[in-house]
């Protein structure tokens, strides 16, 4: 029988919460942290959280509270159930308390807005570079979670014992979890894939066919690949859970935030007006911008992405975003890619 642990969630929103409750199905004993102590309040009084996973009952053994050193005191485990853009600012309240021996699970998936940096690196970068960090990723719609649908996820870590730490005492019979160690390969295929969901939201916003949609994914996933690769990830990775698998999920799944967004874009709706009517983050938006930061750092070229930020951004019309690209002159389907250099990353790995 596997021992019972202690696991504080930071974050109330959808995820955290779904996580919260795979925990507490395992038999584990859960904290969750909320920012906010009005809304830590609902969360104890209606045994729901009605703002981020509606419909789904809270336990009342899950201990909420709105105090971060209560939380960090509580756990050996920490789950950053924080989006990207915000992670840095808790990392710096957790950085005065005592978080040193305890595994960090990062959830996030996302890029960091200027820095382009991972949410492990951004762990690292404010906490130390010799952390235990378990990344934990994959298609996992916390609405599907929360309510015991079989999911298939993986963790990762450069230390495999931290992984499997992680994997036998966050899984039950309907959360599966798989390890590996290519922290960057799940990182990228996490956070790039939101982007990618964005533009399949536009293809179903201006009423295109399959057609369309499987051929944007396709090429959109060769685009992770390449950003991902260059990075030093493993090529393998992204056609596991945490690439294709959760790529998939975020580009048709009717739960995906991204691809409301470019649904609303492809009706001719304004990014500022429908992220106004969200209370959940589409971390596609600011990732768009983190790989435009990237391509111009790096003179990168990735189509797709590329498109995805000119309307995000600088207001293009999604019409002549389609045009742009399939004016594109066609060439070899693997020339802008080093195949010889994919196959050596493959051959070591």
């Amino acid at each position: 029988m596997v021992e019972k642990i202690r696991v504080a969630v930071l974050g109330d929103g959808g995820w955290g919460t779904a996580l919260a409750l795979v925990n507490l199905r395992r038999g584990n004993e859960v904290m969750m942290w909320s920012a906010f102590a009005d809304y830590a309040e609902v969360l104890r009084e209606e045994h729901e959280n009605v703002k981020f996973l509606p419909g789904v009952k809270l336990p009342k053994n899950l201990k909420i509270t709105s105090s971060l050193k209560e939380a960090v005191d509580f756990g050996d485990v920490l789950v950053l159930a924080i989006p990207s853009q915000y992670l840095r600012n808790v990392l710096f309240k957790l950085k005065e308390l005592p978080y040193q021996k305890k595994i960090l699970v990062s959830t996030a998936k996302g890029i960091e807005k200027k820095t382009c940096l991972r949410p492990s690196e951004i762990i690292r970068s404010v906490l130390g570079k010799n952390l235990p960090v378990v990344v934990l990723s994959g298609p996992s719609h916390a609405e599907e979670v929360a309510r015991t649908i079989p999911t298939l996820t993986v963790a990762a870590s450069e230390d495999p014992k931290h992984a499997q730490f992680i994997q036998e005492h966050f899984r039950d019979p309907q959360f599966r979890i798989y390890v590996q160690k290519d922290l960057a390969g799940v990182e990228f295929g996490g956070a790039l894939k939101n982007v990618i969901a964005i533009a399949a939201g536009v293809c179903d916003g201006l009423k295109f066919g399959d057609n369309t949609k499987s051929g944007l994914i396709t090429r959109g996933l060769y685009e992770i690949v390449r950003l991902g690769v260059k990075h030093g990830a493993n090529p393998n990775t992204f056609f596991g859970l945490s690439g294709i698998g959760d790529l998939i999920t975020t580009c048709f799944s009717k739960h995906g935030r991204n691809l409301h967004v470019g649904r609303e874009l492809g009706k001719g709706r304004k990014i500022k007006e429908i992220l106004g009517e969200m209370d959940m983050i589409a971390e596609g938006v600011d990732t768009a911008l983190s790989v435009h930061q990237l391509c111009e750092r790096e003179d990168l070229q990735l189509p797709i992405m590329g498109e995805v930020y000119q309307m995000l951004f600088k207001d293009k019309d999604p019409g002549e975003v389609v045009a742009a690209l399939l004016a594109r002159t066609p060439y070899e389907e693997w020339k802008a890619f080093d195949l010889n250099s994919f196959r050596a990353k493959i051959a070591k790995k």
